[in-house]
């Protein structure tokens, strides 16, 4: 590429007498004209250039034109559907500036805020320039705009793709298309995509792909300096892996060099950590026990708690934390819908983590196989809203409202954020013991298994057990219960708000009914005896697990997922704040597989933002991402368990998943572990499945 360029330059020159200008180290470049390279651009001319599903480009009934009378019409049939539409183009070699422009209108029926499920995905060439959603849904056309000037010298297609999920319509259209390129010279250099500052762990394999351009396109090599010791780079793939031998932090460069000896390069840091000296998770055989009462409306309630709690570590524990995770809903610290007063058991500590956490100080050390126990009272009160913790009318659901233990392990005291986008809770198995005095008018589904007895006048006591669960939570109302119970004896229950129609109910029942069997099948029976489904339709999420009580909208996919959750993350426990695809990404699998959804080809369809982008990011990434969110942790998530189906055949897969969770039963599943587990149910080296469907860990 620089010597073919060169050679052009050298004859100009020698024409002009100038031949001595030229320097050999010097990058080639040349002259631009400006042009707009895209055929047809608001579709007036009918179909061709570009290439689309039928009945994308036209004019219909339903939407209008930017411009004209004519424009492309991607989705918008309220069911599971895919169009695209494209057109090549090759970008002349000698322009500096290319910029991609289109005119978008985004309707949808979709009622969510939060969760893309329609998407519309834009690339040039292998390079996924935008993603949009039904989030992005607006009145009118909006432009966007891209800078495409890397692109110079190439011929890429530009590739529309829109995906609709199977309900609630969203249409994407395009109008008006146009890549104009300038400027009047370009240069030769190679783009190193920067891959952000990197961590990793003395003795734990890495294997992290530096990603780079050229914009010619010729074949580059790489080098690095300041690798962690124990690491190398591939100079022919740029793959940097090995196993880091030492801990510290070093300052890395990476150089992409193409064969005129042009160079890019990106800088980062790369922190390896030493192996942490005790892994085991602590305080564990937590014992909760409280007595709580509640107002009229069953939205304040207050009472005690007690946790009883074993230190299990070879590390003495010193203190314990509390996670009052609820007081993400008040305004910190004046407005706590959570409050803890009279300690026991232990001194009492500022508010952390914005009022969500707070540390009790033991009298003295806990050493391994020791015991003890804290107390305190405790005061609820429910806000407005229609949430998992929220009050709608005169239902309240309480979830994540009993202040909890925190976890401690390898890598210290987990006190993560809240997030509203997905979960923060990381939870070790527990027992409770809850009794709640209540209007006898205001019914109280809870977690485990409850008994009623009369209280005061007017008032019930409900006493409820949950025994090997991570939480507990409850819900407080005029709630209409119906029941059924499964052919292996669960009992199912179904509790409907006044929205509900009892038909709908009865439907979502035996759809419930069926998923319990079905998840069982295929994970492991159901240990809790029964299980309580709530629906409720003005919920702004589709659903919401809590251990023996699920939180839906009455359809059948979010209750089917929501009961699937009962073995991912509550029977198989993960860190759902570090790697939200151990039960966000298995549970949509488990939902497919129950919906006869196999996920054929579905790899097809993915599309990365950027090189940062993978499965196993934590909720640190997904909040400051989050549209990517569901996309990415959901969507794909599945995928990659489909197509490890696919790879290792069913029957394989399927004994390696219900292995999976035996082993991990009442436990905590991690990305490696499952690794592992998949690697030694078959005898292909998953190597580069991992690192295609970018699982790290």
């Amino acid at each position: 590429m620089a010597r073919r360029r060169l050679a052009a330059v050298a004859a100009l020159a020698l024409a002009a007498g100038a031949l001595s200008a030229l320097g050999s180290a010097s990058p080639a470049y040349a002259a631009c004209t400006t042009t707009q390279l895209i055929g047809n651009p608001g579709f007036e001319s009918g179909t061709i250039p570009w290439t689309s599903t039928s009945g994308v480009i036209g004019a219909f009934s339903g939407q209008t034109a930017h411009g004209g009378t004519r424009y492309a019409w991607l989705d918008g049939y309220g069911s599971a559907h895919t169009d695209t539409l494209s057109q090549s183009v090759t970008l002349p070699a000698d322009c500096t500036t290319a910029t991609l422009a289109f005119w978008l209108h985004i309707d949808s029926a979709e009622t969510t805020t939060t969760t893309a499920y329609d998407t519309l995905t834009v690339k040039l060439g292998s390079i996924t320039l935008a993603a949009y959603s039904n989030l992005n849904k607006a009145t009118g056309y909006q432009q966007r705009t891209f800078d495409v000037s890397s692109f110079a010298g190439q011929t890429v297609t530009l590739l529309y793709t829109g995906v609709e999920d199977a309900s609630a319509q969203t249409s994407f259209v395009v109008d008006d298309v146009a890549l104009t390129v300038s400027g009047g010279t370009t240069s030769q250099n190679p783009v190193v995509t920067n891959p952000g500052n990197q961590t990793s762990t003395v003795g734990t394999a890495v294997s992290r792909q530096i990603q780079a351009t050229d914009p010619q396109g010729d074949t580059l090599t790489y080098s690095a300096t300041g690798l962690p010791a124990g690491l190398s780079i591939n100079s022919s793939t740029g793959l940097i892996s090995g196993t880091p031998t030492a801990a510290g932090a070093s300052s890395v460069t990476v150089t992409a060099r193409d064969p005129g000896n042009n160079t890019g390069s990106a800088t980062f840091s790369w922190t390896v950590n030493p192996v942490a000296s005790n892994p085991t998770r602590t305080p564990a055989n937590a014992d909760y026990t409280l007595s709580l009462a509640s107002d009229s409306t069953g939205a304040t309630w207050t009472g005690h708690q007690s946790i009883a709690f074993t230190n299990v570590s070879a590390s003495p524990l010193t203190e314990v934390y509390l996670r009052l995770w609820d007081n993400y809903h008040g305004t910190c610290p004046s407005n706590q819908p959570v409050k803890i007063s009279n300690v026991t058991g232990g001194t009492l500590g500022a508010l952390e983590v914005t009022c969500t956490a707070v540390k009790i100080t033991l009298p003295a050390p806990l050493n391994q196989n020791q015991s003890g126990t804290v107390g305190f009272d405790l005061s609820i009160a429910v806000p407005d809203g229609s949430d998992r913790f929220g009050r709608d009318g005169s239902y309240n659901f309480i979830g994540n409202a009993i202040p909890v233990l925190a976890v401690r392990d390898g890598a210290g005291w987990h006190l993560d954020p809240y997030t509203n986008n997905g979960e923060s809770f990381y939870q070790l198995i527990s027992d409770y013991q809850v009794t709640l005095d209540h209007p006898t008018s205001v019914l109280t589904p809870t977690s485990g298994a409850a008994t009623e007895a009369p209280g005061s006048s007017g008032r019930t006591i409900t006493t409820a057990t949950a025994t090997n669960v991570r939480e507990f939570a409850w819900v407080a109302g005029p709630f209409v219960k119906t029941s059924t119970t499964t052919p292996s004896g669960v009992v199912v229950n179904t509790w409907r708000t006044s929205g509900i129609a009892s038909s709908t109910a009865a439907s979502m029942q035996s759809t419930a009914a069926s998923a319990m069997a079905g998840h069982a099948s295929r994970f492991g029976a159901y240990p809790y005896g029964e299980v309580d489904v709530v629906l409720h339709n003005n919920f702004w999420f589709g659903g919401m697990e809590y251990p023996g009580l699920v939180l839906s909208q009455a359809t059948a996919t979010p209750v089917i997922h929501e009961l699937g959750h009962q073995w991912f993350y509550g029977i198989v426990g993960d860190d759902e704040y570090t790697v939200p695809w151990l039960d966000e990404g298995f549970t949509d699998y488990a939902t497919d597989i129950q919906r006869g959804v196999t996920g054929s080809g579905c790899w097809s369809s993915v599309t990365w933002q950027s090189s940062a982008e993978k499965i196993t990011n934590s909720m640190a990434y997904w909040d400051a991402h989050s549209s990517r969110y569901g996309t990415v942790v959901y969507t794909y998530g599945k995928c990659v368990l489909h197509d490890l189906r696919r790879l290792m055949g069913d029957s394989a897969f399927n004994t390696m998943i219900l292995n999976y969770a035996q082993a991990h039963w009442y436990g905590i599943s991690t990305v490696a572990e499952f690794k592992a587990a998949a690697q030694a149910a078959t005898s292909t080296d998953l190597t580069s499945f991992w690192s295609t469907h970018r699982v790290e860990g």
